[in-house]
């Protein structure tokens, strides 16, 4: 495990408000078997692909990169004892389309998925041909969100199902996939313990922190109610997962200016992290070995 060094948070400056997850890149084992699955049941377009390679998206923004690792073994379904995804989560711009999603996924064949109305969210968990966790959700308008002490309010309960289902019936187009303006709205992460955590994605890449819990913590740029999640649930002490495994690769963390972008690099230089640059994108590994690219857009 990498080390950080200590920065204090209070003289932390947080990062630039218009920050957001940009592409997520995944190792898979089948590529045709995995585009299969993001194309019908996830609803993402084909926007390019090579022999090894197929990033695909919505309305025209690339948002996954499918890199073929042929043989790969499929992410531990218990998650146990690695550090690496826990999910990567697609934001539909409404829930009428969370609604057309759902339906045309069950009209497939599919299991109702995992669920949790997180009281700012309706979430829909499941898992893809290698285990990777996939969460596909709407947000509630940020004047229903609840805020105490500087910390967002959520919760895990039930899904208003019927509820969701019913406003994708009454959708004003037919599904045609997964519509323009859907995004990666956050990744959520399995990492080794909070505090480290803490330290490198508040502390340095300078992300507010929306909640915090001993064994979890959300954060996020300009008061959004999370951008990355983390959690020790499988993976207290664990280290990244060995090599043969199928699983995140990297993901981008997108800035809207060259300044805003140069103040977060900045920080990592004081903390000592080791950085890569390749053309115009900057390259940082956290504590856990995932890698970042921070890219501007």
């Amino acid at each position: 495990m990498s080390q950080v060094n200590q920065v204090s948070t209070s003289q932390s400056i947080a990062i630039d408000p218009a920050t957001q997850i940009g592409i997520v890149t995944l190792a898979v084992a089948d590529l045709a078997r995995s585009v299969e699955f993001y194309t019908k049941a996830i609803g993402f377009a084909i926007i390019a692909a090579s022999a090894n390679e197929t990033v695909l998206g919505a309305g025209g923004e690339p948002l996954l990169r499918l890199r073929e690792e042929r043989g790969a073994r499929a992410w531990p379904q218990d998650q146990q004892g690695y550090t690496g995804l826990y999910h990567f989560a697609i934001l539909v711009p409404n829930r009428a389309a969370l609604g057309q999603w759902l339906r045309q996924w069950v009209g497939q064949g599919y299991p109702l998925p995992g669920q949790g109305d997180h009281l700012v969210s309706e979430a829909l968990y499941l898992t893809d041909p290698d285990g990777n966790g996939i969460e596909v959700y709407r947000d509630r308008p940020r004047d229903q969100w609840t805020w105490r002490n500087g910390q967002v309010v959520m919760a895990t309960d039930p899904v208003d199902i019927r509820g969701v289902l019913e406003a994708g019936d009454h959708a004003e187009t037919p599904w045609a996939g997964m519509p323009k303006g859907t995004r990666v709205g956050h990744i959520h992460l399995q990492v080794g313990d909070i505090p480290t955590a803490s330290e490198f994605y508040h502390g340095v890449l300078g992300f507010d922190i929306v909640a915090h819990m001993p064994s979890a913590l959300f954060i996020s740029a300009g008061g959004y109610h999370h951008h990355i999640g983390m959690n020790t649930w499988h993976s207290r002490g664990a280290g990244h997962a060995p090599a043969g495994f199928a699983g995140l690769r990297k993901f981008t963390i997108d800035f809207a200016s060259e300044e805003a972008r140069s103040a977060t690099v900045a920080r990592i230089a004081a903390a000592g992290i080791p950085m890569r640059t390749e053309g115009s994108d900057i390259f940082v590994e956290d504590p856990w070995q995932n890698t970042i690219q921070l890219r501007l857009v």
